[in-house]
């Protein structure tokens, strides 16, 4: 599993439903949403 930062929980967690995307410069990223709020969380870099 993939971790990132909880904007709303302030906390770093295990993102659920994580799936990698590419950004318009080419660099990895990550997208899912933090399992205890449901709020979309983002990190950029392998993962």
């Amino acid at each position: 599993m993939t971790t990132g930062y909880c904007v709303k929980c302030r906390t770093k967690r295990e993102m659920t439903g994580a799936t990698a995307v590419t950004l318009k410069n080419g660099k990895p990223a990550t997208k899912g949403t933090c399992p205890e709020c449901s709020t979309k969380m983002f990190r950029i870099g392998k993962g």
